[in-house]
């Protein structure tokens, strides 16, 4: 699921960028209080930015952080999942599991389409089944995978009536697991599983391109006006089943590339709230909102990392591997250059997720004297005499972010260990080619977990053939443990294997994490319920304006 870390991609760009000018936090402008205390009261609009267009409204072809933030906005799964990171119904009144933990029940409640319709259980059903078709190069399928036959057919090798989704009528939906899967609610939240309007999309092919009529959704909100390129509008949405827990009656976001541009429509007043999904808090202002205690920051289950080319020359070698890993000093480069309170990455599960919480204990930061008895037994190993003849690249994607990031650990290694280092910059297509191709020996990645679950980060190593592997590593042994977490049913065994597979490989260094992410975010004061959950998402149906 290559697509899985894209978002991340265009994330840490958007967090970490250099921006132009320099701006401080500071207090809201006092023309803000000329408005009459009836409008204030009556004002229920919330105003924002977000970075670029959209690149997908159907739920079943979307990929990013931006396009997902607004589609759990305008359609409703069969679960939401809350501020806390807690699974509530939601287009789903009753689900029931069977004792195998294999067969999920799904009574919907009484619901309506945006045009009038009923939302049916066959809405689900055929949205999940038009992703998995393989004709519909849909590039979140797999996270459908957990679903009994939905990976055969999604590969061309097995028929949709053999994928376990059944329609037992238009309240029912039943769905079979092909094995145990402890988040499965967590993941009928995920917009990939958001129902569509057969008879619509069925008439329409083009249906989500405009906010046009054809534009149907079952959510808390609607599309009220979409000027592409340039902002999106939407609104309370009059027919959804739990509108009176709407707060919010319109939706404005502004289209904004720069990061200094929206910082400084959030100081004018234009906007409401600023950071992430929808944009970001600008590095250099980040000094300015600490002072005036504006500036907050929530965990979040996303974790920069630099996979290793473990058939490179060099990198081949797992002392040279954890030489490189325990040279890098995380906390001086959050401190000095991310300065938003990145916590240390010492693990490749962040302390996000659940059970991991306390795991980040794989080795020791900044290391340096662990890192020169590692690279000399590396240098033993391979028959090489000096360190500088050890040659290592780093590869990134083109970004500012990431090349303030390389040049950083670039020093580190240079001087720490006295080899030579140059980094290798390429766009993002060439780049991805170039890391697949395992045409590296360093490489700059990041992963957002799309669920609560160590196994969202660690199965990516599970065989060499993974395709977010990108490494060639795999260990026999770790690909046992989470053959066996997929399949145990004892929850507390289950996480007992995910730590072990997590211990070998913080143990033979294919990858070197660096830090995990934090969302920090400002707000003004009458914005109210608007934080985001450990997944980095917000649910705006709870958002609320009190002027």
């Amino acid at each position: 699921m290559k697509k899985k870390f894209l978002s991340l991609v265009l994330l840490s760009a958007l967090m970490l960028v250099l921006a132009a000018c320099n701006f401080g936090g500071s207090k809201e402008k006092t023309d803000e209080s000329s408005k009459t205390t009836e409008t204030k009261s009556e004002d229920k609009t919330l105003n924002l930015t977000i970075a670029s267009e959209p690149p997908s409204m159907n739920p079943q072809l979307a990929n990013d952080n931006i396009s997902g933030a607004i589609l759990r906005s305008l359609f409703e799964g069969l679960t939401r999942v809350d501020k806390d990171g807690k699974v509530q119904n939601a287009a789903a009144e009753d689900i029931k599991v069977s004792d195998d933990k294999l067969k999920y029940t799904f009574t919907l409640r009484d619901q309506k389409w945006s045009n009038g319709d009923q939302v049916v259980a066959g809405d689900f059903a055929y949205a999940w089944k038009w992703a998995l078709n393989p004709k519909n190069a849909s590039e979140y399928a797999s996270i459908l995978y957990p679903i009994k036959g939905a990976q055969a057919y999604n590969d061309g090798k097995g028929k949709e009536d053999a994928v376990g989704i059944k329609v037992v009528d238009d309240k029912t939906l039943e769905v079979t697991l092909e094995n145990p899967t402890p988040y499965f609610l967590e993941l009928t939240a995920f917009y990939t599983y958001l129902p569509v309007n057969e008879k619509v999309v069925k008439d329409n092919k083009k249906w989500a391109a405009e906010a046009g009529d054809t534009y149907v959704t079952n959510g808390p909100f609607t599309f009220d006006e979409w000027k592409h390129s340039d902002s999106i509008s939407i609104k309370k949405n009059a027919d959804y089943w739990d509108k009176d827990n709407v707060a919010l009656n319109t939706i404005n976001m502004k289209m904004v590339e720069s990061e200094a541009t929206a910082h400084r429509m959030f100081q004018s007043g234009d906007i409401d709230y600023l950071g992430s999904p929808f944009q970001v808090v600008p590095l250099d202002a980040m000094d300015g909102y600490k002072k005036d205690g504006t500036l907050k920051n929530k965990d979040y289950a996303a974790v920069y990392e630099y996979k290793f080319n473990t058939k490179g020359k060099f990198t081949k070698n797992a002392n040279i591997r954890k030489a490189l890993t325990l040279a890098i000093d995380r906390e001086g480069l959050s401190k000095d250059i991310l300065k938003g309170g990145q916590p240390a990455a010492l693990s490749d599960v962040p302390i996000a997720i659940a059970g991991f919480e306390d795991e980040n204990n794989g080795f020791k930061d900044n290391d340096i004297d662990g890192a020169k008895k590692a690279l000399e037994a590396g240098m033993k190993e391979l028959g090489i005499k000096k360190a500088s003849d050890i040659k290592i690249g780093i590869s990134i994607n083109t970004s500012e972010a990431h090349q303030a990031i390389a040049q950083y650990i670039q020093e580190g290694w240079a001087k720490n260990l006295g080899i030579e280092v140059k980094i290798d910059n390429s766009e993002w297509q060439v780049y991805l080619d170039k890391v697949s191709a395992l045409d590296y020996d360093a490489a700059r990645m990041g992963w957002i977990a799309d669920f609560n679950d160590a196994y969202t980060f660690l199965e990516r190593y599970d065989t060499a053939k993974n395709g977010n592997n990108d490494t060639g590593w795999e260990n026999p042994q770790y690909k046992s443990l989470m053959e066996k977490a997929v399949k145990e049913t004892d929850e507390a065994k289950r996480l007992e294997y995910l730590k072990e597979g997590n211990k070998i490989i913080t143990q033979e260094f294919p990858v070197a994490p660096i830090y995990f992410y934090v969302n920090n975010y400002v707000q003004k004061d009458y914005v109210k319920n608007m934080e985001p959950n450990k997944l980095g998402e917000i649910d705006l149906k709870s958002v609320d304006i009190q002027k």
